[in-house]
């Protein structure tokens, strides 16, 4: 969850350090550091707080590197202090690292180096690491200190490293959280995600859990645990640099809901051919007709959207689908096999629940496909298949044009079985797959709505509490609407499907709570009785709807109620036009809270620890 960036090459290494830190400071924004090799000694400069505090003490007092390492940290283990951020180093100050995920076994350890005479600066589980490479360093070279190091640590870790005892070098190693390599002309960079090495090279190397990076000047060698050399070639990443920076827009939430258009429109072209779903998945076919069942696994905004994909397997291919969340799937023995097919839905491709759901899948046997926004992510290299999303990446930690390319790639993950099992003919195929490509102009018409639904926030954003409801496959709108509204403007906020109301949920409600009511046409008159109930009792309404604002006339005071209009779709549509609403709501409202819109509190983009 935190962010890592290091830099080796010909550029002056502290304003790469920065901006890759800029680049990641969606993953932790708790406090932030950098260190930098200056021929046999290392410099750090740490920070408490956002990223600008670090920035402001290196503008007051510069240092200069060679190289060097950052971090911008999300705290697990130790408050969220100067002396607790990352670079951690050894006694002798002369070996630092960044990590990333959490040492299970530090307190032993932490004891263990004590009793040696070891001394110890911080609160985090980080540190010992540093201390047990400085107690197995031996003089052949930092990568085989840490390799040796490693051998007594339980837990997950992406790790970058440097020693003023082997200069000209950094290294990384991962087992969990992501470690990327950018090859570049004449340079190299590490991080732990691709945004940050994108102004610098497209040509990435993943690591795979175990494997350690020595980069030096003009050489990158791969080893693995027993240090042994491994071949491994970039892949080329085709997001364009352009897409990690926010533009004219306040925040990179606003511009990535504005991209939604161009996500969708990507996600269709890049996973269709001549009608045809393209799926990635040699050599599955026939497990994939021969599937009896689906298992969806998923965490937060990816489980709304496997909520929805149940509601388009079983439409449309006839299938059974059970829709887990990753975080839970581990704990309850599932019941899968060769006849069950596990997909996992994860933006990052490095979501550690969701991977450990994922694996637990395939070692009962079942298919498995990912639905994910990165290429070469640890997901898409571990599934026997891969549905892409091409979102490009996602800065804003509230996801919103990922969650969209996901409803895309369940869609043609759909038709694609139904195709396969041939519960749809291929007229219903082409036809379907016609609306969904008419789907990003829709969008662009709900978008043309903002400036109202400002007007909407504005009316409502000093409320404590809101209710969410929708049915059929717009209840899994509901929930993503209170969820952006939960995350971003810390309201309380309450998702139900709209028949359930009665059980429970009605009694929060009162004038003091709005309700947003999802009421497309396919269920148009039961929810129109739903807002009937919350209307009688005083609450405020805003409906999202599809039909004739004349079916609402009479229903809503104008005083304190709104509409937005979406255009009308097929109903399995519908929920990509319907949360665009919800988006723009719970980000208005967030923005006239003065809350942090793409850096919301206690939160990180991608979570890579459990």
């Amino acid at each position: 969850m935190c962010g890592i960036i290091g830099y080796l090459g010909p550029k002056p290494v502290v304003p790469v350090l920065l901006d890759g830190l800029r680049c990641l400071e969606y993953r932790g924004y708790d406090s932030a550091g950098i260190a930098l090799a200056q021929d046999e000694s290392i410099e750090v400069r740490r920070s408490a707080g956002k990223l600008s505090h670090l920035v402001d003490s290196i503008n007051e007092d510069p240092l200069e590197g060679k190289y060097g390492i950052g971090h911008t940290r999300w705290a697990t283990h130790g408050r969220a202090t100067a002396g607790n951020a990352h670079p951690h180093r050894d006694c002798s100050g002369r070996t630092v690292l960044v990590h990333n995920g959490i040492i299970e076994n530090y307190l032993e350890l932490k004891r263990e180096l004590a009793g040696e005479g070891h001394h110890f600066a911080t609160e985090t589980d980080s540190e010992v690491m540093a201390h047990l490479v400085e107690r197995e360093s031996n003089g052949d070279g930092l990568e085989h200190a840490v390799r040796r190091a490693l051998r007594t640590v339980q837990g997950i870790y992406g790790m970058v490293l440097m020693s003023a005892n082997d200069p000209g070098k950094i290294v990384a190693v991962r087992e969990g959280p992501p470690i990327v390599v950018g090859v570049g002309d004449g340079e190299f960079l590490v991080a732990s995600d691709v945004a940050p090495i994108l102004p610098y090279t497209r040509d990435v190397i993943f690591l795979e859990d175990g494997e350690i990076a020595v980069i030096r000047h003009n050489q990158l060698v791969f080893l693995d645990r027993k240090g042994r050399v491994l071949s491994k070639s970039p892949a080329r990443v085709d997001w364009d640099p352009a897409m990690v920076q926010k533009g004219a827009y306040r925040h990179y939430m606003l511009k990535e809901i504005f991209e939604q258009p161009l996500a969708v429109r990507q996600t269709l072209s890049g996973n269709s051919i001549e009608g045809r779903i393209a799926l990635k998945a040699p050599g599955v076919k026939a497990r994939l007709e021969e599937a009896k069942r689906v298992q969806i696994v998923a965490c937060g905004t990816s489980w709304h959207a496997g909520l929805v994909g149940k509601f388009l397997i079983e439409r449309h291919a006839h299938l059974p689908v059970d829709v887990d969340y990753a975080s839970e799937f581990r704990y309850r023995q599932p019941v899968s096999d060769d006849s069950t097919l596990t997909v996992a839905i994860t933006q990052s491709g490095e979501t550690a629940d969701t991977l450990a759901a994922l694996r637990e899948a395939k070692e009962r046997g079942a298919t498995t496909l990912a639905i994910c926004n990165v290429v070469g992510s640890m997901a898409t290299r571990e599934a026997d298949g891969t549905l892409h999303t091409h979102a490009g990446p996602e800065i804003g930690v509230a996801s919103t044009k990922a969650f969209t390319s996901q409803l895309v790639a369940v869609n043609l993950l759909a038709l694609h079985l139904a195709e396969l099992r041939g519960t749809l003919s291929r007229a219903s195929i082409m036809e379907k797959l016609t609306a969904l490509k008419g789907v990003p102009a829709l969008i662009q018409e709900v978008l043309a709505r903002d400036e109202e639904i400002q007007r909407i926030a504005k009316r409502h954003y000093k409320r404590n509490g809101f209710l969410f409801l929708g049915r059929g496959v717009n209840y899994p709108i509901a929930l993503e609407g209170a969820l952006k509204l939960k995350e971003i403007s810390y309201i309380h906020a309450e998702g139900y499907p709209a028949g359930e109301m009665k059980h429970g949920p009605i009694a929060l409600i009162d004038e003091t709570v709005p309700v947003v009511a999802i009421a497309t046409e396919d269920l148009f008159a039961k929810v129109a009785s739903n807002i009937q109930e919350v209307k009688a009792r005083g609450a405020s309404v805003v409906v999202i709807t599809d039909v004739n604002p004349e079916q609402l006339a009479g229903m809503l005071d104008p005083a304190q109620d709104s509409v937005v209009q979406i255009p009308a779709a097929d109903p399995f549509l519908t929920p990509l036009l319907s949360v665009i609403p919800l988006q723009l709501l719970a980000y208005h409202i967030a923005a006239l809270r003065g809350c942090d819109v793409d850096q919301p509190r206690n939160l990180a983009k991608s979570v890579t620890v459990e």
